[in-house]
C-alpha cells in the first residue's frame, strides 16, 4: 500500500512516486540545430514565394529601379546628338523588338548616320532588370565581348572597345539598367554589286567621348 508523505513543512522530495506506468514529461531542452536550419529554409522559401507572387502581379518586389521604367517611343528618346555631330545627319530609323516581362524590360533602336548606303549604322539597347542585379556579372560580360577599356563618369561602370577603328561599342551599367551603344561602318554595293567606297572616311579615334555624352543624355531621358 502506498502512503502519503508526511507533512513536516518540507516541500522538497528526494524522488517522486510514480502512480502509473506513464513517464513524467521531460523538461524542454535546447532546440536541435537542424530545426533552426529548417526554420530558416521555410522562411527563405516564404520570402521567395512572396517575391515571385509580387513579380507575377506586376509589382516591384525588391530592387530600386532608380527612376527607370518602360518607355514609349524609345527611338525618340535617343537622338544621339553628339554622334550626329561626328557621323553626319541621322537618316534612317528602325525599331527593334520590345520585351516586356515581369523580370526584365528591353527595347532597342537602330539608325544610320550619313548616307544610307555607305554611312554608319548605330544600334542602341536599353535593358531594365526588374528583379536580378546585373552588377556582379557586368564587368565579366563586358570583358567576354571584348570591351576592355573602362570609361569613367558614365553610370556606375562603363566599358568600350574601338572595334579596330571601324566602329565602336560602349556598354554602361547604372543600377538595374544596362545601356549598349554600337557603331558599325556600312559597306554598301552599287547596281553591279561592287562595294561603294566611303568618301572621306571619318576618323573614329576618340569616338567613346561623344558616345558617352549620348549615353548620359539617354539615361536622363529614360527617367522622365
Amino acid at each position: 500500500m502506498i502512503s502519503e508523505p508526511e507533512l513536516d513543512g518540507d516541500t522538497s522530495y528526494e524522488s517522486t512516486e510514480v502512480l502509473t506506468e506513464e513517464r513524467a514529461p521531460r523538461p524542454p531542452g535546447p532546440r536541435r540545430p537542424w530545426l533552426w536550419a529548417l526554420g530558416g529554409a521555410v522562411v527563405a522559401s516564404a520570402v521567395w514565394g512572396g517575391a515571385l507572387y509580387a513579380v507575377q502581379r506586376g509589382e516591384e518586389p525588391g530592387p530600386d529601379l532608380g527612376g527607370y521604367r518602360q518607355v514609349a517611343d524609345f527611338c525618340g528618346r535617343a537622338p544621339l546628338k553628339a554622334l550626329s555631330g561626328i557621323l553626319g545627319k541621322r537618316s534612317v530609323d528602325g525599331t527593334g523588338p520590345e520585351m516586356d516581362d515581369p523580370a526584365v524590360y528591353e527595347a532597342s533602336c537602330s539608325m544610320v548616320f550619313g548616307p544610307p548606303e555607305s554611312g554608319y549604322s548605330v544600334s542602341v539597347t536599353y535593358t531594365l532588370h526588374r528583379v536580378v542585379d546585373p552588377g556582379p556579372e557586368f564587368a565579366a560580360r563586358a570583358e567576354y565581348y571584348g570591351l576592355a577599356m573602362p570609361v569613367d563618369g558614365v553610370g556606375e561602370a562603363a566599358f568600350f572597345d574601338g572595334r579596330g577603328g571601324e566602329g565602336g561599342e560602349l556598354k554602361v551599367l547604372d543600377g538595374q539598367v544596362e545601356i549598349t551603344i554600337s557603331i558599325y561602318q556600312q559597306y554598301g554595293t552599287d547596281a553591279d554589286g561592287k562595294p561603294i567606297e566611303m568618301k572621306d572616311p571619318i576618323d573614329l579615334s576618340g569616338i567613346e567621348v561623344p558616345m558617352s555624352q549620348d549615353a548620359l543624355a539617354l539615361m536622363a531621358a529614360l527617367k522622365k
